[in-house]
């Protein structure tokens, strides 16, 4: 029996799938993620997601929640686009990370102006394309993403990330030995890199996805 460790805490649903595909499931939340107050002093054209803590933060602040409700959103990954649709939100584009989010703008959206809703340990890469191409936008850190380690003391033969600080929390307790590294996306799987060959990254950016490629890989 194959012992996997998932970063975060799976879904009954998601532990069942693995169990009845006969792995041992350990679980530890390497992360936690925590709102944060904010204020909307400035709201652009295009509303930008990333993630959908940042959704879910913007939800708590019933005043930036009215002010962007009928702004058209762009946004990374389907669950994301699903939750905002879900709250009312209009979704026009979605891209499947960061990187590929600047690219579409660059391509659709470069006459338009944008406001970031992001964590306080956000990737640089979306930033960066906007700044270098001269597209308006400004960010709002709307939650924290605070590190918790854990030393895993336990035997593993595969590691399931669902997030590049999820990998930095676990390499500050443990080393990678042999273990296979399951990656949600491109970029977790990115922030392995110098760390580790033994990475597959899952086909779509979703925890079901990443299941099935633990499944697929080991059957």
């Amino acid at each position: 029996m194959k012992t996997v460790l998932s970063t975060k805490k799976l879904s009954e649903k998601n532990k069942i799938v693995l169990e009845n595909s006969g792995f041992l499931i350990i679980e530890r939340n390497f992360i936690k993620v925590k709102p944060i107050r904010f204020q909307l002093e400035t709201c652009n054209n295009i509303m930008l997601f990333t993630s959908k803590n940042a959704v879910k933060s913007v939800l708590q602040n019933k005043k930036a929640r009215t002010a962007i409700l009928e702004k058209e959103c762009l946004c990374v990954g389907k669950k994301t686009k699903k939750f905002l649709k879900k709250k009312g939100f209009k979704v026009s584009d979605q891209a499947g990370n960061a990187k590929e989010l600047g690219k579409l703008i660059l391509k659709k959206y470069s006459d338009q102006s944008f406001t970031f809703f992001c964590g306080s340990l956000r990737r640089k890469e979306l930033p960066e394309i906007l700044t270098e191409n001269g597209i308006s936008f400004n960010e709002i850190k709307v939650y924290e993403t605070a590190l918790k380690p854990y030393k895993i003391n336990i035997k593993t033969d595969a590691i399931l990330f669902f997030s590049p600080s999820a990998v930095e929390s676990f390499l500050k307790e443990n080393i990678l030995d042999d273990q296979m590294c399951f990656c949600i996306g491109r970029t977790t799987a990115k922030a392995l890199e110098n760390r580790t060959q033994n990475i597959e990254i899952a086909n779509q950016p979703t925890v079901e996805n990443v299941m099935e490629a633990v499944i697929k890989y080991y059957n």
